[in-house]
């Protein structure tokens, strides 16, 4: 079985800077062909893990998001009504009429077959990672569905017959907790929680994402962010959000954040996604936060 710490460390050089829990439940997914369920906050990097995961295997990333309503054949497969209905005309002009069995044959083959998420996952020669994003936002019905299919590995449609899976594929789930998945799912999944990275690790994210920005601006990036949390927000920035505002900081030339505070609360738009909390971050708190940082 592959070391743990060899993928974490792997994990490191493709730019995701996992525990070492994390790792272990990547290896063990990866090795024993289950399916790992990630859970967390919105913005903690779930996502991340499945692209992560993709690249250290060198192989495709599939992804399927999840919403309300979702169902089968959003996620399995369709017609290409269009091509078939053109293929029809076509052999009427130059064959003349074909019999309704041959036809039919002939218009329902793969050749029309429009693969979507799932059947495209378990389709491929190499085993791909199927992220499925966000199962909390999709219903109970399609979380059972989606069980089956994870079963057997195989999906039967009605005018081709039973297709079985190529390949395995690496299946990652991520769920934001927006309400509460099956038992059953959770006992075929392996588990890990997935929280927001304390300092040390958001500055080794940011280091390994900007290697050229400077150590100590990088410090105060995340000691601001890490205190911005705490605040009582309608939205917490997440790790994309850090790394927005390094970058915008990096464009604008800010080499000290105490310096320009008003270009600081201007720059907070890449952190604070709700008019409420942008409010509720006024200059006297970004001046407060920032004090606490230096």
């Amino acid at each position: 079985m592959r070391d743990y710490k060899e993928l974490q460390a792997k994990l490191a050089e493709a730019g995701y800077i996992a525990e070492e829990s994390l790792a272990m439940a990547l290896t063990l997914a990866t090795e024993i062909h289950r399916p790992l369920l990630l859970e967390g906050e919105a913005g903690v990097g779930k996502t991340d893990i499945a692209r992560a995961l993709a690249k250290l295997l060198g192989t495709r990333l599939i992804r399927l998001q999840c919403y309300e309503g979702l169902d089968a054949n959003a996620t399995l497969y369709e017609w290409n009504y269009q091509r078939q209905l053109l293929s029809i005309r076509a052999r009427e002009a130059t064959e003349g009429a074909d019999s309704a069995e041959t036809l039919e044959n002939h218009i329902f083959s793969e050749e029309y077959l429009l693969r979507r998420p799932l059947l495209e996952a378990i389709s491929q020669l190499e085993p791909p990672v199927l992220l499925i994003d966000e199962i909390d936002r999709a219903d109970e019905e399609f979380e059972a569905f989606l069980l089956e299919l994870l079963a057997d590995y195989q999906v039967t449609i009605p005018e081709l017959g039973t297709i079985e899976a190529v390949s395995i594929p690496h299946v990652v789930l991520t769920s934001n907790g927006t309400r509460a998945l099956s038992d059953a799912l959770r006992r075929r999944c392996l588990y890990s929680w997935v929280d927001y990275p304390d300092a040390e690790k958001e500055r080794a994210i940011l280091a390994a994402r900007m290697p050229e920005i400077d150590d100590e601006l990088a410090r105060r990036i995340v000691g601001f962010v890490q205190q911005l949390r705490r605040e009582e927000l309608e939205k917490v920035p997440g790790i994309a959000e850090t790394l927005d505002w390094a970058t915008a900081l990096v464009g604008l030339k800010v080499e000290k954040l105490e310096d320009n505070l008003d270009l600081l609360q201007a720059s907070l738009i890449c952190l604070l996604k709700t008019e409420a909390d942008q409010r509720a971050i006024a200059p006297e708190v970004t001046q407060r936060l920032m004090g606490k940082v230096a």
